[in-house]
């Protein structure tokens, strides 16, 4: 379990521009199908608020997403009017939100070959990609940023751990 009370080691190139710094995970255990999200808010090196659940039947990519969109709502609903990053260890939630639903969303939400002879493709879960849009798309203080995970990053760690409470929330072994 990370220290509260420990300094929150930021990679470079954002630093103490932003208000609140969140960090949002997700895990997955093919054996079971089972997985879990969570997402860390902090303000000035503390912890302000946290949350996490578990999700059965799912992807690893699904619950990442499902950290990220969590994380948003929350924001959105405590703190819209901040300037706010959301830290994720997944390369697909960083570039899918930075890059990839532009294009998807101009696509009517499909993945677009090009070669023309190649049918158009829906993407892997519209649904959460499409509220993540709504959200990204209303509060222009947000940024979505990519960290190393399991590099001692005491936010990513933090929310590493909730998410694994939340997978094992599913058996009653994680509750709060």
């Amino acid at each position: 379990m990370t220290d509260k009370t420990d300094t929150i080691l930021l990679p470079e190139n954002i630093g103490a521009s932003h208000d609140l710094h969140v960090f949002a995970d997700g895990c997955y255990e093919p054996d079971s199908g089972e997985g879990g999200w969570a997402f860390v808010v902090y303000r000035d090196d503390a912890e302000v608020a946290s949350g996490f659940g578990g999700v059965e039947d799912t992807a690893n990519n699904t619950t990442e997403l499902i950290a990220l969109l969590k994380a948003v709502e929350w924001i959105d609903s405590n703190a819209a009017s901040e300037t706010a990053v959301v830290w994720s260890d997944s390369v697909y939630v960083v570039r899918g939100c930075n890059q990839w639903r532009h294009i998807w969303k101009n696509n009517g939400w499909k993945k677009i070959s090009a070669n023309a002879k190649v049918r158009s493709r829906t993407i892997a879960n519209p649904d959460l990609w499409k509220a993540i849009d709504a959200h990204l798309s209303r509060n222009r203080l947000l940024t979505i940023a990519w960290c190393k995970g399991h590099s001692g990053l005491a936010g990513n760690e933090r929310a590493d751990e909730l998410a694994e409470r939340g997978r094992l929330s599913l058996r009653g072994k994680g509750a709060r």
